[in-house]
């Protein structure tokens, strides 16, 4: 199942599983809100050779850690206060092995954050410009904590899933440096193909009026060109942009009732699902409370069949779906099918 990990109040952490949520373990430093104040990031190219060589060896480290399973480094290099939280992030660190198969660790960006100014935790954006100004990455922090920050951007060249690791560190003093405060894993290649050609598959799929297919395309760029969420670019800003401007795309359709015989079915809502490294959708549906498992998968069948025959587009264009029955607001995960095997 994927998981999305929290931290909560100024140092704690919970971990949940979400079904619309992507397979990884995110920590974010949260707190009470506060009024944001002046922060500044530094970019790679601009940090001095000490922070730059810190960050790397720290980067290098903890992405090798990740790679080679080694939980005693990672577990080491936690920040003191999501040390609790250690059994969830070694869960996702042990599913997360197939998406560095064959492939060999290179850090892709470092960014600098000074949180320093802040006189209470706020949310925080961080505007990290080059030397020019000519290109500037937002990083966008929900009630982060006053402090000194880094984020660090990895993949693994050559891999066959390529993988992504991103990494928030805090500093921690210097008798202790920067210690792991957040980490995300994943694919950078879905279905054999990277984010670019997602992007362009949702143009194509856009313009050859596949609206349901193209969003979902585009969610899949958006996963593939950067592992962390919490990062908007100039590209990434354009891909929204196309997105959005997609007519009659599922962006606003949920719940949504489709019609499927004598029955009518309510799905809640959709998502890109790459649990297994494969172009799939989750879908959410309200169910009718049915508790037997195979009762709960002829439930299932029956929906996601008739969500393939209400947008055929699919079937053509993503790996499978996965079933989530939705009963008094809880998620029960119930089957997961490629697209031949739907009615």
């Amino acid at each position: 199942m994927p998981h999305t990990m929290r931290l909560r109040s100024k140092f704690w952490a919970g971990i949940r599983a979400e079904v619309w949520a992507a397979p990884a373990v995110l920590l974010v430093l949260l707190a009470a809100p506060a009024a944001s104040r002046a922060t500044s990031c530094t970019t790679q190219a601009e940090l001095s050779p000490q922070d730059r060589d810190a960050l790397t060896a720290a980067g290098g480290r903890l992405a090798l850690a990740v790679v080679d399973q080694d939980f005693t480094a990672l577990q080491a290099a936690l920040l003191p206060a999501v040390a609790q939280e250690w059994q969830g992030i070694r869960t996702v660190v042990e599913g997360s092995a197939p998406l560095f198969k064959g492939g060999q660790i290179q850090l892709r960006s470092l960014y600098l954050l000074d949180a320093t100014s802040l006189a209470a935790p706020a949310d925080t954006q961080f505007f990290c410009s080059n030397s020019t100004g000519s290109l500037t990455v937002t990083l966008t922090m929900r009630t982060l904590p006053p402090g000194r920050y880094a984020v660090v951007l990895a993949d693994a060249a050559g891999a066959t899933e390529g993988g992504q690791l991103g990494f928030i560190l805090a500093w921690d003093g210097p008798a202790n440096g920067w210690k792991l405060g957040g980490l995300t894993v994943r694919p950078g290649i879905l279905d054999g193909h990277d984010g670019v050609w997602w992007w362009s598959r949702a143009r194509e799929l856009s313009k050859a009026d596949q609206p349901w297919s193209a969003f979902y395309a585009y969610e899949a760029a958006r996963a593939l060109l950067v592992p962390v969420d919490f990062l908007s670019s100039p590209n990434l800003e354009k891909l929204g942009s196309e997105q959005a401007a997609i007519r009659n795309s599922p962006q606003d359709a949920f719940p949504l009732t489709i019609q499927d015989g004598p029955r009518t079915w309510k799905i809640v809502a959709m998502h890109l699902d790459v649990t297994l490294g494969q172009g799939d959708l989750g879908v959410a549906y309200e169910s009718t409370g049915v508790t037997d498992p195979a009762a709960q998968r002829t439930e299932a069948v029956a929906v996601l069949s008739a969500l393939v025959k209400a947008q055929p587009g699919l079937k053509q264009n993503f790996h499978g779906l996965w079933a989530y029955a939705m009963k008094d607001g809880k998620p029960t995960p119930v089957i997961e099918l490629p697209m031949a095997q739907i009615p």
